[in-house]
């Protein structure tokens, strides 16, 4: 049973980080972002915050909405919220911007596959939802609308919420939609290390 925990503990860790630096080569590319991280970016400054705090905080905020929703957290829900902002952060001095389309391209697929696989990774560990993961899921069961329609909601909702406030909205934001589902598709079987509640998980992204 150790061993097995402590497995998943590290697929968690480094499944975070890897998607902590998705989302900074996504920046980088500056071809468009996914929902949420255009409504980070379009808040960022107005809150006077770096964008990695920004989604830290908002990852506090939403899953505050969990009580009402009575979700549990798990080790990897509060991971969640302190890794991924951080690690944002902490690579985009590492990633200087690329110049050109070619090489801006080459940083956005780069960043969607890391992220499908980041994604698959750290839910795959079964370790507890994301904040956005669990919103959704929680939201569903509660309101007993379909997984589908209650995400279409809340990313539509915070997709024009983001571009309003400024956020990057492109050909990225798009192609993520269009392709992050088929990458966790087939990265979450690899990494699924315990069945219970991943399926569940795996309704949104990483972040969810």
């Amino acid at each position: 049973m150790r061993p097995m925990i402590t497995r998943r503990l590290i697929q968690l860790s480094w499944g975070l980080i890897l998607y902590g630096v998705s989302m900074a080569l996504m920046l980088r590319a500056n071809l468009g972002l996914d929902p949420w991280d255009v409504l980070h970016q379009g808040l960022a400054p107005r809150l006077g915050l770096s964008f990695g705090m920004t989604v830290n905080l908002v990852g506090l905020v939403v899953l505050l909405l969990w009580i009402p929703l009575r979700q549990r957290p798990g080790i990897g829900t509060v991971l969640n919220i302190i890794v991924i902002g951080t690690v944002v952060d902490l690579s985009l001095p590492f990633l200087p911007a690329p110049h050109g389309y070619p090489l801006r391209f080459a940083f956005l697929i780069a960043g969607i596959v890391l992220n499908g696989i980041a994604g698959g990774a750290y839910i795959g560990a079964g370790l507890g939802a994301g904040p956005r993961d669990g919103l959704m899921t929680g939201l569903a069961r509660r309101t007993g609308w379909p997984i589908k329609l209650v995400r279409t909601a809340i990313e539509l909702s915070v997709l024009a919420t983001g571009w309003l406030m400024g956020g990057t909205v492109g050909v990225g934001t798009v192609l993520y939609a269009l392709t992050i589902g088929w990458v966790v598709h087939y990265a979450l079987p690899f990494f699924t290390l315990v069945r219970k509640d991943v399926a569940a998980q795996a309704g949104g992204d990483a972040q969810l």
